[in-house]
């Protein structure tokens, strides 16, 4: 089972514990912060602890729902996210990279949508992950 790095209730992570933790991908879990920040001033960020099973998770949502989760693991971190169909419409027809697509394609879909996590060990699905925040905004 995929767990956070953070797993106690009683310690929400801080600042220094990601810059340790995540390493060199440190920069893009800031800067996915920045750009979600920047792009849509009214979203609320903040430490979620859905219980012992998942850990600690970063929550970033707007009025309505979450834009995405931030989920540290050892050295690299996950984004999550949920589209509903017109979303996953407009995604499996754009520019986004085959891989994330084919993860999309093949989730399993609920009342909300389909969910799904992508793995970051460097910056270079930053294009993708801040064209998925547009469309999921968007849509």
């Amino acid at each position: 089972m995929d767990h956070s790095i953070f797993p106690g209730k009683n310690k929400i992570p801080m600042d220094e514990d990601l810059k340790i933790t995540l390493g060199k991908t440190y920069e893009s879990w800031q800067d996915i912060k920045n750009f979600v920040a920047a792009e849509y001033p009214g979203t609320i960020a903040e430490w979620n602890y859905p219980g012992e099973k998942y850990g600690w998770s970063f929550r970033i949502k707007d009025k309505k729902r979450a834009v995405l989760l931030l989920l540290p693991r050892d050295g690299y971190f996950k984004v999550a996210m949920v589209f509903g169909q017109k979303a996953t419409d407009i995604i499996l027809n754009s520019g986004i990279s085959e891989g994330i697509k084919e993860e999309l394609r093949s989730a399993r879909v609920y009342a909300e949508g389909r969910g799904i996590r992508i793995e970051i060990n460097n910056d270079s699905f930053l294009k993708d992950i801040y064209e998925l925040i547009k469309i999921k905004q968007k849509n």
